[in-house]
C-alpha cells in the first residue's frame, strides 16, 4: 500500500500479518504509533534510537537495530555517532522527529523503541543527559505491587532533595520513574541514582535490591540505577512492548500507584488515556531541576 503522510511517500507491507498471538497485526501496530504520534513524538525529538525489530512477530526471532538499513530514504533524520559502549566505529543513528519516521519505523516490525536520556544538537552534536531514570524490576514472586511500594519510596527520597518525579509503567512488570533534569554529565547522574538505590537498600533489605545478581532479586524490586550510563537506552514513553499480548509503555498517575490501579494498558486504553488526560508525561518536556 502506498501512502503519503506529511508530503512523504511511503510504501506499506504486510499490513495483514499477525505479529502478537492474538492476531494483533502490522497494520494495527502502525495505526497505533500513527495515532500515538502527538504524544510520543515530543518525548523521541533529537534522541538517538534503538529500534527492537521482530519480522516474524513476538514469537520468532527478534534484533536490536542501533544502525540505519542501507535502504533508509534519504528523509529520515540520521546522526552519525560512537557506538555505545566505547568502540571507535561510528553508527548511523536513526532520530526519530516526525511522523513519517515513526510509521516507517513500524512498518520495519520496530514494535520497541528504546531512547538514551540524553539529546544531539541539529548538526549532531552530542547534549549531556536531560534525565535521570529508574527502573523498578520485581523479582518473583514480588509483583508491581512491591514496585508501586518501592517507587513511592523513591519518590519521597527525591522529594527531600527538591526532585519532583514522573512514573511510567515498562509495559512488562515494573515500573519506570523518570527525573527532568538541567543538563548535567552521566557520571553525575549514574552516581546520584546508584546513592538513592542503595540508600533504599539499606532502609529496605526486606523489599529492595541495588545490585544486579540475580540470586539476590527473588522476591525483591531491583532498583536498576544503572540506566543512567550514557551507553544505556531506556523503552520510550508510549512505546509497545513485545509480550504475548500488545502492551504499552505507558506514563500513569502517583494516585493511580498508590490506589493500587491496574496499570497494564493495551494500545486502545492508551489512546483514550491521552485523549481523556493529555500527555501526563508533559512535564518532561519543559521541567529541568537541577541535581543536588
Amino acid at each position: 500500500m502506498r501512502v503519503q503522510i506529511e508530503g512523504v511517500d511511503l510504501t506499506l507491507s504486510n499490513l495483514d500479518k499477525a505479529l502478537y498471538p492474538g492476531g494483533f497485526t502490522k497494520g494495527e501496530v502502525i495505526d497505533y504509533y500513527a495515532r500515538i504520534a502527538p504524544a510520543m513524538l515530543p518525548h523521541l525529538k533529537d534522541r538517538p534510537v534503538t529500534r527492537v525489530r521482530f519480522p516474524d512477530g513476538v514469537d520468532g526471532p527478534k534484533f536490536f537495530e542501533k544502525n540505519a538499513p542501507p535502504h533508509t530514504p534519504e528523509w529520515v533524520r540520521t546522526v552519525r555517532l560512537p557506538t555505545p559502549g566505547g568502540s571507535r566505529e561510528a553508527v548511523e543513528f536513526v532520530v526519530i522527529d516526525d511522523l513519517p519516521t515513526l510509521v516507517w519505523c513500524a512498518n520495519l516490525a520496530a514494535l520497541e523503541i528504546h531512547v538514551p536520556q540524553w539529546k544531539v544538537g541539529p548538526r549532531g552534536g552530542v547534549h549531556d543527559p536531560d534525565l535521570m531514570v529508574f527502573d523498578l524490576d520485581p523479582g518473583p514472586p514480588a509483583t508491581i505491587r512491591e514496585a508501586e511500594k518501592v517507587a513511592g519510596l523513591l519518590r519521597g527520597f527525591l522529594a527531600a532533595d527538591g526532585l519532583e518525579t514522573f512514573p511510567k509503567t515498562s509495559g512488562k512488570k515494573g515500573l519506570h520513574l523518570y527525573v527532568p533534569i538541567e543538563e548535567t554529565s552521566d557520571r553525575r547522574t549514574s552516581a546520584y541514582a546508584k546513592r538513592a538505590a542503595e540508600w533504599l537498600e539499606r532502609e529496605h533489605r526486606d523489599l529492595v535490591v541495588s545490585r544486579m545478581v540475580k540470586r539476590l532479586r527473588t522476591g525483591k524490586v531491583f532498583v536498576d540505577w544503572s540506566q543512567n550510563n550514557r551507553a544505556k537506552t531506556t523503552v520510550a514513553p508510549y512505546s509497545l512492548r513485545a509480550e504475548t499480548e500488545p502492551t504499552v509503555s505507558a506514563p500513569v498517575t502517583w494516585q493511580e500507584i498508590e490506589t493500587g490501579a491496574d496499570l497494564r494498558f493495551g494500545p486502545d486504553e492508551v489512546r483514550q488515556r491521552v485523549r481523556e488526560h493529555g500527555d501526563l508525561f508533559a512535564p518532561l518536556l519543559r521541567l529541568r531541576q537541577k541535581l543536588p
